[in-house]
């Protein structure tokens, strides 16, 4: 695991995306044993979620070759947040927008606030965990100095949308079709969702800040009425014309 300059910095290809641990902390054999076990994590939730390994747990659960009661525990976690996330967001989250079971919408924020959470359990007050875009934040990138995070626009490639300023633990999502294209369906009528060109949520945690962008991205039209009235979370939209708007609270994380 690479050491460049104060602390830790490492890079993992994992779960068909590339996950960033940036530790401002002393680097103490502590917290380079809880970065270890992030790693273990990430391949571990790959192997016991992935929708593209037909071995996996989940793939095996969604053909019915296994019982719920059969898999790690784990999976009755994530599926417990989902149901959750589907209350929440009067369906507009889903499991199966396909009618295949899919949790991926949720899974990759957990996985990585649960990374996050194991460096802060050894000690590492200052990080930045990064799983395909989305981000746990804690603590500062250094003395005083809060952590910047440039928000892509989904239209003007090389160009931000905003940028985050986070002086407090923060996570921060987007959804969107830069990187993957029009793959998020609205789960009513199994269409792929056109309202934004993306959204991007943040909020104290990432598994429910990541769920509820693709939500709220699945949603469309009343989007920003529904975020607004979510407790601790605020928004920002992009929309396929260019036009944007934010939250009435957005602007307070704005650099």
């Amino acid at each position: 695991m690479p050491d460049t300059g104060p602390g830790l910095r490492h890079v993992e290809h994992v779960m068909g995306t590339v996950f960033s641990f940036d530790i401002r902390d002393e680097p103490t054999t502590a917290v380079r044993r809880a970065l270890a076990e992030a790693v273990r994590h990430l391949h571990r939730v790959d192997a016991v979620f992935s929708t593209y390994r037909p071995d996996s747990h989940i793939s095996r659960l969604g053909r019915g070759e296994v019982r719920l009661e059969d898999c790690p525990p784990e999976v009755h976690e994530v599926l417990s947040l989902c149901a959750r996330a589907t209350r929440v967001s009067d369906g507009w989250f889903s499991i199966v927008p396909a009618g295949t079971l899919d949790p991926s919408g949720l899974v990759k924020g957990w996985a990585t606030e649960a990374a996050s959470q194991l460096l802060h359990e050894a000690g590492a007050r200052h990080t930045c965990v990064n799983g395909g875009g989305d981000i746990q934040l804690r603590g500062r990138a250094g003395s005083g100095t809060p952590w910047r995070i440039g928000i892509a626009h989904p239209l003007r490639p090389g160009r931000p949308a905003a940028v985050i300023t986070a002086r407090e633990d923060l996570a921060v999502a987007t959804s969107g079709t830069a990187e993957r294209g029009a793959h998020i369906l609205d789960p009513y009528r199994g269409t792929p969702a056109s309202a934004f060109a993306s959204l991007t949520l943040v909020g104290p945690r990432l598994t429910l800040t990541d769920t509820y962008a693709t939500a709220a991205f699945a949603r469309g039209d009343g989007a920003r009425e529904w975020v607004e009235e979510l407790e601790g979370y605020e928004a920002l939209a992009v929309l396929p014309d260019g036009s944007e708007w934010r939250t009435a609270g957005f602007g307070r994380y704005e650099a």
